[in-house]
């Protein structure tokens, strides 16, 4: 068969890439294949990247679980820039697999992009780890960093690095360091093939070309073409060679093949517009729901799950969920004789995540319910403890007067719009300055005096409990617990707070002579307690009847098994979309352009992150739950809109299309190889015609 486009073959691939067509190097990779040893019918080269490929995920989705965590706890961000700085990340990781294909196709090869940008990753996870050291900075060894600076810095660099490493190896393999030795092991074993070029950049090309063209074009004296990807046939107007074989002789595409498949691709793109959406509320797993689930009881009994471990509920779900799926719920509907089309499947996957962020808002209010109302930025709030055993009536200025009982303290906070206010205690007054935007504890000794101590006024941090001791004892008190000693507390003084997990808490109280009494107190998550040492306090058998523990913020009530409601939901949206999708779009691409659908997906999610940090960074809505119904609403509305594109679809099939725009001759055996062509790489064909032996070879 002739080449019918000479004056174009500068400008094929072929062209570009001369050795991809050398007949020795195929045959060559034919019998290294031939001799590959195997295990279960599989080349062993498979486990290695099949290992390769669980330690990267592990990896990366151990550190994404507690990313949001680290930025709120250790770093010190608000929970909004938290969760902006997470979805950056996160769409950088989406992002960056288009310029991995480039490097891989074009310049590299996956073998070495691999190995590459696997030593990225792994410095990156080596820095990032390094930034959540604080004794680095901590001088003084409080136990907080002295310059958050450079932690920020390190973290942020080691996050950019991760997201190169991570998102550029994401199109061939993905990698960390142990990965990255075991890939490495195998390399003997892989079947490596030069850069052939590419295809995402050649789609790239054409469509740049066509819009060029239209735009150059655009008077009324040009006739109107059918598609607008018809203006790029100035370019390939003759024909478009995909693949060539030994003898230039068995893969030639007739003209205007490129142009068809790139409005194949343009068609099923054109339905990711929507999609984004979707991956805003289902990334959101690792943000928001985790920082929720910082505010709600993680005590299951026999075990207790930190919040960062919550979205392991997720992937348990997916093993759940997709066989049941696949072999009840769609054989079901189609029973019923339901046409559950995929783009259907699709729409109700996106109906199913709205849901499940309505869910989410649910459980937000009840949550909300259980939270304090600190003060604003205008108010101030005030209890007061009476160090005594008999009751005192108080008065504070502008408000109902009331008794404070003895070694106890007054019933909730009370909250003033003034700083200064006069307060009568047992008929003494004083004017009392408080602070705005923070609580006070005042307290009430024998002689009437007002002493003021400042109380913590948020939830305490990952779920922790904030404990802290008021001596009214007649001498100095040694508090400790477990190895934290808070030193000698002086009479009608109160200690700082410290930080104890949940579950009982053994503190020790010694006095100067040496004698000991052990007090243990059942805490649950994120409460907030002032433990009272009265005068009446004796050390001996007995010695904890007289101490009193009184509530300043209660724990968490609402437990973190409501979760799992919300975690159901999106996951099954997760399976009807996320693996429907793919699928889908697929079947619906062209055999040599599913590389391009598959950075258009990807790009989908990356998309999906930025919606979500804008939202964050940019919305002023003042309740989490109504954030949560935001997004619920316009995936809603999303939803709708993809429906009605769906609804206008029409499917079709590739090879068809591609068929027609083949030459074939009247060789049985060379119809076979070029319908062949139609459904894979050239590469593919030749190991399908060559290789007799029942061995599945590893390619890269």
């Amino acid at each position: 068969m002739e080449i019918l486009c000479p004056t174009l073959l500068n400008e094929s691939p072929i062209n570009q890439h001369p050795g991809l067509w050398d007949r020795a190097d195929e045959e060559r990779n034919t019998k290294k294949a031939k001799n590959r040893p195997s295990c279960l019918g599989y080349p062993v080269s498979i486990f290695f990247i099949v290992v390769n490929e669980f330690c990267e995920r592990f990896s990366y989705y151990g550190m994404k679980a507690v990313l949001v965590l680290y930025f709120k706890y250790f770093i010190g961000w608000d929970n909004d820039l938290s969760t902006t700085i997470y979805h950056t990340f996160v769409a950088l990781c989406y992002l960056t697999p288009i310029l991995g294909a480039i490097i891989a196709d074009s310049w590299l090869g996956k073998f070495k992009t691999i190995v590459y940008l696997s030593i990225v990753y792994t410095i990156g996870q080596v820095i990032m780890a390094i930034s959540a050291i604080h004794d680095i900075t901590d001088t003084n060894r409080d136990g907080t960093p002295d310059n958050m600076t450079f932690h920020t810095a390190m973290s942020m660099l080691g996050l950019i690095l991760i997201a190169l490493g991570t998102g550029g190896i994401k199109p061939c393999v993905a990698v960390i360091l142990l990965s990255a030795v075991v890939f490495i092991a195998g390399h003997n074993m892989y079947i490596m093939e030069s850069p052939k070029g590419n295809i995402l950049l050649q789609v790239m090309k054409c469509i740049g070309f066509a819009i060029r063209n239209r735009f150059n074009h655009r008077s009324k004296q040009h006739p109107k073409r059918e598609h607008w990807m018809d203006w790029a046939e100035e370019k390939y107007d003759v024909c478009y060679i995909k693949h060539l074989s030994y003898s230039h002789r068995h893969s030639v595409f007739l003209q205007k093949l490129l142009i068809a498949q790139v409005k194949m691709v343009l068609k099923v793109l054109f339905l990711y517009i929507p999609l984004p959406m979707f991956w805003a509320l289902f990334d959101q797993q690792g943000s928001r729901w985790t920082l929720q689930a910082t505010t709600m009881d993680g005590n299951f009994g026999a075990f207790i799950i930190q919040p960062d471990q919550m979205q392991i509920v997720n992937p348990i779900l997916i093993v759940i969920m997709v066989p049941i799926m696949d072999s009840a719920v769609y054989p079901l509907i189609k029973k019923c004789g339901l046409n559950f089309t995929p783009l259907r499947r699709m729409t109700v996957g996106m109906l199913l995540a709205s849901l499940a962020f309505v869910a989410a808002a649910l459980l937000q209010i009840q949550i909300d319910r259980t939270v304090p109302n600190f003060p604003s930025s205008s108010q101030t709030q005030v209890k007061f403890l009476n160090l005594e055993n008999t009751p005192v009536p108080v008065v504070v200025e502008g408000q109902e007067p009331f008794v404070v009982p003895g070694f106890n303290s007054s019933n909730n906070y009370m909250t003033l719009d003034t700083e200064n206010v006069t307060v009568s205690a047992g008929g003494r007054n004083a004017t009392a300055y408080f602070q705005k935007e923070s609580r006070h504890t005042v307290l009430i000794n024998a002689d009437r005096m007002l002493q003021t101590l400042n109380d913590i006024t948020e939830k305490p941090n990952q779920g922790m409990n904030a404990i802290r001791f008021v001596n009214g004892f007649r001498s100095h008190l040694n508090f400790s617990v477990k190895s934290d000693h808070l030193g000698p507390i002086a009479p009608l003084q109160a200690s700082d707070y410290f930080s104890v997990t949940h579950g009982k808490a053994s503190f020790t109280i010694e006095n100067e002579e040496g004698q000991t009494c052990h007090y243990i107190l059942q805490l649950g998550f994120g409460s907030s307690y002032t433990v009272l040492i009265p005068n009446t306090f004796t050390f001996g058998e007995s010695c904890t009847e007289n101490i009193k523990a009184i509530q300043d913020i209660n724990p968490n009530d609402i437990h973190m098994a409501w979760q799992v409601i919300q975690y159901f939901l999106m996951t099954c949206g997760e399976v009807v979309f996320s693996v429907t999708g793919l699928d889908f779009s697929y079947s619906q691409a062209p055999s040599n352009m599913k590389s391009v659908l598959q950075a258009g997906w990807l790009l989908t999610v990356a998309v999906g992150n930025i919606i979500v940090l804008i939202v964050a960074e940019a919305g002023s809505l003042p309740e989490q739950w109504a954030e949560y119904v935001l997004f619920a609403c316009l995936l809603v509305a999303v939803s709708i809109i993809f429906a009605v594109m769906a609804y206008f679809y029409t499917y079709m099939d590739p090879a068809e299309i591609e068929a027609k725009f083949m030459e074939l001759e009247p060789d049985d055996k060379k119809r076979k190889e070029l319908e062949m062509m139609t459904k894979d790489n050239l590469a593919y064909v030749n190991n399908e015609t060559s290789n007799n032996t029942d061995v599945k070879q590893t390619k890269i």
